[in-house]
């Protein structure tokens, strides 16, 4: 099935969990070469065809967008995926008080949710079909692509997504990865939590079905994050820093 190239940009802009592109510039704070964990790739895809991933460029690799091992003070257990979209960070609890941190980028439909959930699904290369909601409401928005877009490497949901469900019930909140590894550690306009691909591929084998999923709160990131500032390129560094990346213009949003 084909589809309008224009009519299906607006569609998956406006979608609950499809992220609209966004060019922003380099950040300061970044290596001068790309680790190995976010180094080209190839997968496979959803027909069993080998699909490239590039590699993350190092202006993206901020120090908060990198998965690294840090220290956890937050209450949950070992084995449960804590995701704060007001300090752009997804935690995966390990024993011993540590989380793996990641660098998330969060759309409007990624603080629409908060408390806890379970994973009852996943998905390699996921497809994206539109409610039947959203196709009754707006037609002819949703019309040309009521029958989903295929998995692969045009569909924003990336690589892997992970399905957040309470009570039986789909929450329609997803952990997915990107087509924009430049949105990563920033606010956007569409979307739920997404990561890098790579982070999203290595998560999704970590994570098995079942796995416990707490959303923050407002209140709860600021209690446990404490006041983050923004910079002018639209990324999160804890306020105290704010003078060493880029004071004029920095807001605090916590």
């Amino acid at each position: 099935m084909r589809f309008a190239p224009l009519t299906l940009a607006v569609a998956l802009a406006l979608a609950a969990c499809a992220p609209a592109p966004t060019i922003v510039p380099a950040p300061t704070d970044t290596p001068a070469v790309v680790p190995g964990i976010y180094g080209p790739r190839v997968d496979t895809g959803p027909n069993g065809e080998p699909i490239e991933i590039p590699a993350v460029k190092p202006a993206y690799l901020t120090e908060r967008n990198q998965r690294q091992r840090v220290p956890y003070n937050g209450p949950e257990a070992p084995g449960t995926i804590v995701v704060d979209p007001y300090a752009r960070v997804l935690y995966d609890v390990l024993e011993g008080g540590e989380a793996m941190r990641f660098g998330i980028a969060v759309g409007r439909a990624g603080t629409g949710f908060a408390g806890s959930g379970t994973i009852r699904r996943k998905a390699a290369w996921p497809s994206w079909t539109p409610t039947a909601n959203m196709v009754r409401t707006e037609p002819e928005l949703y019309g040309p692509v009521r029958n989903g877009l295929p998995g692969g490497p045009q569909n924003p949901l990336g690589s892997r997504a992970l399905y957040l469900y309470q009570g039986g019930r789909d929450t329609l909140y997803r952990i997915h990865g990107t087509l924009d590894p430049s949105s990563i550690g920033k606010a956007t306009s569409a979307g739920c939590i997404r990561l890098f691909n790579q982070d999203i591929l290595d998560l999704y084998d970590e994570t098995p079905l079942g796995t416990a999923v707490k959303v923050r709160t407002r209140a709860e990131s600021a209690a446990l994050e404490g006041p983050l500032s923004e910079t002018p390129d639209g990324y999160l560094v804890p306020a105290g820093q704010v003078a060493q990346v880029a004071a004029p213009g920095a807001q605090v949003v916590q």
